[in-house]
């Protein structure tokens, strides 16, 4: 089959384009108002953009009044957030923080979640995560939609901390994605999450790999020259 976006003519009872790309890494984000309300929201659109020095990329689409949604406000008013990977044990407390509650309400109390302190960034990370990035805001980048929720707000974020605990870390150095089991966003209400890691060695058809394309492939921050 084949439609085009424009005409939505797909002819599908249900709509395709969000299980098209995945699976999504789910920003779990927690922020902090200005009045020192904590909020804890999951966006789906989420990713890295490079490592050296890291960024991280949100687009959060607005409410179907077209307003900001907490988590943009916090964001762009703090200059701060956090993000938290979202382990498969904590999938229904994710769940819990993914509805609309009003800005004056505690998403960590809602989920019956804990609070841990960060170093470098006010917000509250959340304790049953076992990886968090602090980040600092850079720039929010809004891309308007047909529609008020296809209006979306692209925030880019410097991480300038990470949290990893110590059980999820391997002798090799690696993290134990197996044993966190992160949780990734399908479309519709599906998700995935990570049970079966392998590795494929990177090609060298052209050419020899250097430690400098090794270094990248990584993400060697403070390696590159």
């Amino acid at each position: 089959m084949f439609y085009e976006t424009a005409k939505n003519d797909h002819g599908l009872a249900r709509p395709p384009f969000k299980s098209c790309a995945v699976p999504r890494v789910i920003g779990w984000l927690s922020t902090v108002s200005a009045d020192g309300v904590d909020n804890l929201a999951p966006y789906s659109q989420f990713t890295n953009l490079t490592f050296d020095p890291p960024y991280v990329l949100v687009s959060i689409n607005r409410t179907p009044k077209g307003t900001r949604k907490d988590t943009c406000v916090n964001i762009e008013t703090t200059g701060e957030f956090v993000y938290n990977i979202v382990p498969y044990a904590q999938r229904f407390a994710m769940n819990v923080t993914a509805a609309p509650f009003p800005p004056e309400v505690d998403e960590f109390e809602k989920a019956g979640l804990h609070k841990a302190d960060c170093e470098l960034v006010k917000a509250k990370r959340v304790a049953e995560s076992p990886i968090n990035l602090e980040c600092k805001y850079v720039q929010t980048i809004v891309l308007p939609g047909d529609c008020k929720t296809g209006t979306v707000d692209i925030i880019i974020g410097k991480v300038v901390g990470v949290h990893i605990a110590d059980e999820v870390l391997l002798p090799d150095g690696k993290i134990d994605m197996e044993k966190i089991k992160p949780l990734a966003r399908m479309g519709y209400s599906d998700y995935t999450c990570v049970e079966r890691v392998f590795e494929i060695p990177p090609s060298d058809l052209a050419g020899p790999l250097t430690d400098i394309d090794r270094g990248g492939l990584e993400g060697a921050t403070g390696k590159m020259p």
